[in-house]
């Protein structure tokens, strides 16, 4: 019996990742072909080829990024943002999503992001982190002074994180990418780093 209970769960760790991911591609795909029929019927008529859906999802976010692109485009998107901007509870939900999906599109005139373990000495515990902030030059008076560096600590199962202000020789870099170093931490390092790179 025991065996049995052995066999089903590792049977059900194996099945449920799978099968969320089919769900929740299976929604996605069933939400884009009902509005790609919605907004293309009228055009084309009974004409429809399945997965146009799809194609027409991908293509409007590559237009959208080629528009956001331009700057007065750029300038129009901010008079869109401004209720979510205002609003004081949608202010911070909205600013948070934003700053953290930011933090992870891709910019030429930024740094690439780092992941480092962070060890204080005298203290054999590490953490992993990434480096969020370079310089804190330009923060508030208050914050201590030197070569100092802000690291975001992500915690398990994404349920926050935090950011602490520490000295640069704290740090140690890991060759490690941002996205493995936050896959790996959501779900609390239980994965190795070579199934985490196969994935």
């Amino acid at each position: 019996m025991k065996r049995l209970y052995q066999y089903f769960f590792r049977g059900l760790i194996t099945a449920l990742p799978l099968g969320l991911t089919v769900y929740f591609l299976y929604l996605f795909l069933t939400w884009a072909e009902k509005f790609a029929m919605w907004w293309i019927r009228p055009f084309i008529g009974e004409f429809y080829l399945p997965g146009l859906g799809l194609v027409l999802g991908i293509a409007s976010i590559i237009l959208l990024g080629f528009l956001i692109s331009h700057r007065h485009v750029g300038k129009l998107l901010s008079l869109v943002e401004l209720p979510f901007t205002n609003l004081p509870v949608v202010k911070s939900i909205y600013t948070s999503l934003k700053n953290f999906a930011d933090y992870f599109s891709p910019h030429k005139d930024t740094p690439p992001q780092q992941v480092v373990t962070l060890k204080m000495p005298g203290n054999d515990l590490e953490m992993v982190g990434l480096i969020t902030r370079q310089n804190l030059a330009d923060l508030p008076k208050g914050f201590l002074q030197g070569d100092r560096v802000a690291v975001y600590l992500p915690m398990g199962y994404m349920i926050g994180g935090y950011t602490v202000f520490v000295p640069r020789d704290w740090l140690q870099p890991i060759d490690m990418s941002v996205e493995e170093a936050m896959r790996s931490s959501l779900f609390a390092w239980m994965a190795t780093h070579n199934n985490v790179n196969s994935k």
